[in-house]
């Protein structure tokens, strides 16, 4: 074989070493062949909410595990309150940087909101039905929520019935606030 035969043989062979991997990524993408790195144990909602109207002027930036308590507090509500409380509880060191916000309205379960102004870590947001049914639109309050500094709520847990079911899905909720924590630097 020839010089120029080689040569041409080595470039060839060396142009394919790179062009090759970046054929086969793209074709990887556009079929869909792999998964597309979702991290997130929550849905994320889209278009966030906004919160903001609740905000009160004296408060600190903090993630929020949040929760907005009905009518009747069933056995999916008191789970939730469990939920919430561990998760904030099992953030250790960072539970400073996160706080349990409940959202009360004139028509929430007064037995339960009675319990929950006794406890300490938990800090009561008191909102008119109405406008909180417009903050949500189309969603459903009927969740756990993660909620960032700017008060933009990000991220939905379905409410679980089981007691053992919702300790195992408080995992899904704390593995996305240490995310969130390790990630941002307010809060």
């Amino acid at each position: 074989m020839s010089t120029t035969k080689k040569n041409k043989l080595m470039m060839l062979l060396l142009a394919s070493v790179f062009i090759l991997p970046v054929l086969l990524a793209k074709l990887a993408l556009d079929n869909g062949w792999f998964n597309q790195a979702a991290t997130n144990k929550g849905e994320l909602l889209s278009p966030i909410v906004d919160m903001s109207e609740l905000r009160t002027s004296d408060q600190d930036p903090k993630w929020k595990l949040l929760y907005v308590l009905p009518e009747v507090c069933t056995v999916e509500c008191e789970n939730a309150l469990y939920s919430i409380s561990q998760v904030r509880s099992a953030l250790g060191k960072e539970s400073d940087r996160a706080e349990i916000v409940v959202i009360t309205h004139e028509k929430s379960n007064i037995a339960q909101l009675a319990l929950l102004k006794e406890k300490q870590n938990i800090r009561l947001l008191n909102a008119n039905l109405k406008s909180l049914q417009q903050m949500f639109e189309d969603e459903s309050t009927d969740a756990i929520f993660i909620a960032d500094t700017l008060d933009n709520i990000i991220l939905r847990y379905p409410l679980q019935l089981d007691k053992k079911q919702a300790v195992l899905h408080s995992r899904d909720i704390l593995s996305d606030m240490r995310k969130v924590l390790k990630l941002s630097r307010i809060g």
